[in-house]
């Protein structure tokens, strides 16, 4: 069990990443990609991903990074740097930057319990050749195995931040770390990860925590080992029942051209186009029916339409179904 102790200072520091981190999501893919599920939403993902590599030619230069990231236990902490949150090319900077007596450690650690290749030591060493190489085969994985898939992605993080939003909003920061149950206890100052595969303590200190909704967390929250790096609690979000390719991506689903909300009330009729201007901040249902005089049944007969085509997401909130603007969805409706 993970313990994250929390003063009343912490407690006022701790947020929600405002967006879906690039580097966290393509680690955890790795963990996922190697491990072994039966979710069929992943299966499909990981044998088109397989698949990919394979096409790619790619299996030979991606082997340092999937030594570097099992599918349990320990993975560096310098594979996944604060810097990505300022996006996927900082991150990748930092990782390039990183001191090499934090690589050496970290690389200590993981050979403990995993059998490293050859090219390991030199990545201890920080000799830049090597880890050019590994951010180049980083950015190779990405194009195959996330990148095709952001836009549901964020979508599904976008989601988690409005349910996160409404706990805060109702019981404030306690109500928000309490929201992340069943995989994490809030009780009296302590915020207690429940299945953590270590048992240690982290005493914030006064930084605050940053909570990061990820996709491809599974579902054990995820920490830093480092306890003197920036505190952050990686969750799982609902995956909201899919992970495929953006519905016609490269493929202008989107209306060309000035048309604006008359353009799309044409493509999509005059309702939906409005169901679609109603969910932009987030909404239940019952929600959509009464700003838009409509029958539930009939709302939720819209949302199902623009759901399938990929315009919206919807997420189960104890008895509500909360829905949310995909970022296609958005593009369409402020063109």
């Amino acid at each position: 069990m993970l313990r994250i102790f929390f003063s009343s200072e912490d407690i006022t520091r701790t947020r929600v990443a405002a967006v879906a981190d690039p580097i966290w999501e393509l680690i955890l893919s790795l963990h996922l990609l190697q491990g072994r599920t039966h979710d069929p939403v992943m299966s499909g993902w990981r044998r088109d991903v397989y698949r990919g590599l394979r096409r790619e030619n790619a299996s030979a230069q991606q082997r340092l990074l999937f030594a570097l990231n099992p599918s349990r236990g320990y993975f560096p902490d310098f594979l996944t740097p604060q810097q990505s949150a300022q996006g996927f090319e900082a991150g990748l900077d930092a990782i390039r930057s990183t001191p090499a007596r934090l690589l050496r450690r970290d690389l200590t650690v993981l050979a403990t319990e995993n059998a490293l290749p050859s090219a390991a030591a030199a990545v201890a060493r920080g000799e830049p050749e090597v880890l050019a190489r590994l951010t180049d085969s980083i950015r190779q994985y990405r194009s195959v195995a996330v990148e095709p898939y952001w836009d549901r992605i964020e979508a599904a993080v976008e989601a988690d931040r409005i349910r996160r939003a409404r706990a805060l909003l109702d019981g404030g920061a306690e109500g928000l770390l309490a929201s992340l149950r069943p995989a994490v206890r809030w009780s009296a100052g302590v915020l207690e990860v429940l299945d953590y595969p270590d048992t240690r303590e982290l005493h914030l200190g006064g930084r605050g925590l940053t909570l990061i909704p990820s996709f491809f967390c599974s579902r054990t929250p995820v920490a830093l080992l480092d306890p003197d790096l920036p505190p952050v609690l990686v969750y799982p979000v609902d995956r909201l029942g899919g992970l495929a390719p953006t519905p016609g991506e490269g493929a202008g689903l989107a209306p060309a051209g000035g048309g604006g909300r008359d353009a799309l009330a044409a493509l999509l009729g005059r309702t939906r186009a409005n169901v679609l201007e109603v969910v932009d901040d987030g909404c239940s249902t019952g929600e959509v029916a009464r700003r838009l005089h409509i029958s539930a049944a009939a709302a939720s007969q819209h949302a199902t339409v623009l759901r399938n085509a990929g315009l919206l997401v919807s997420q189960r909130d104890r008895n509500t179904v909360r829905h949310t603007l995909t970022p296609l969805g958005r593009a369409m409706l402020h063109q």
